[in-house]
């Protein structure tokens, strides 16, 4: 859990989000303003595992900011699971793998004006 903190202290912390909370009973909760990310101890009790399946996706003002959220997380240990590249319809999309497995995403739509 401390390891996981440090990661997401620093992969957050690169594009302004906040440490909102630190819980007693062991994690932390970060915000942006328009969303929340949570690493915890399991509620239940029982030990953490990767999600088979599960994916978090972060959202950046353009595909630029994305393509540095990506590359924080490998520089930070993370595993690359593709670079962000335009995925057609103005959409960029990249994705990595935190230091336990767990798959994230950076995203960033193009609006058509």
């Amino acid at each position: 859990l401390d390891k996981a903190m440090a990661y997401y202290d620093a992969l957050l912390g690169s594009a302004d989000w906040q440490k909102m909370y630190d819980n007693p009973r062991g994690g932390r909760l970060y915000a942006n303003g328009a969303s929340l990310f949570g690493v915890f101890t399991p509620f239940d009790g029982n030990a953490a595992t990767v999600g088979n399946g599960t994916m978090c996706g972060f959202g950046f003002e353009s595909a630029e900011k994305a393509a540095a959220f990506h590359a924080k997380g490998l520089e930070l240990g993370g595993t690359n699971e593709g670079d962000p590249s335009d995925r057609g319809n103005g959409a960029t999309f990249g994705y990595f793998r935190d230091l336990d497995g767990n798959k994230l995403c950076v995203y960033h739509f193009d609006m058509p004006a």
